[in-house]
């Protein structure tokens, strides 16, 4: 399970990426709205690390807590996004809600366990 975890959390990251080149293709001529779309990126970066980080420390609650609350924060961001732009299952919100859910579970699965 580690494995798919970590594939999980490196998957984000490439969404990263991809959204990082997106951005720029769209939004190159406009540095403001660039700017905050790289921003979003660098926070899909960052909750990537936090989720590859955390599937190696599996008795790391409170990095499990982090991910989790931050997953949950991303799913948000994902499904106002899909919202926005009229198509809810869009390929890009669409994916994004996929990998943050089920890393979103194994956060939580994480940041769970030990409790009797």
């Amino acid at each position: 399970m580690k494995k798919i975890d970590r594939a999980f959390g490196w998957l984000l990251a490439l969404g990263g990426v991809g959204h990082g080149i997106g951005s720029y293709k769209a939004y190159h001529k406009q540095p403001a709205t660039l700017l905050w779309a790289l921003a979003a990126s660098f926070a899909v970066f960052l909750l990537a690390a936090v989720n590859i980080v955390r599937a190696g420390r599996t008795d790391d609650r409170t990095l499990a807590w982090i991910s989790f609350a931050g997953c949950v924060v991303w799913i948000g961001f994902v499904a106002w996004f899909g919202v926005l732009i009229g198509d809810v299952l869009d390929f890009r919100p669409l994916v994004n809600l996929v990998i943050t859910v089920v890393l979103a579970g194994f956060s939580l699965r994480s940041a769970l366990a030990g409790r009797g």
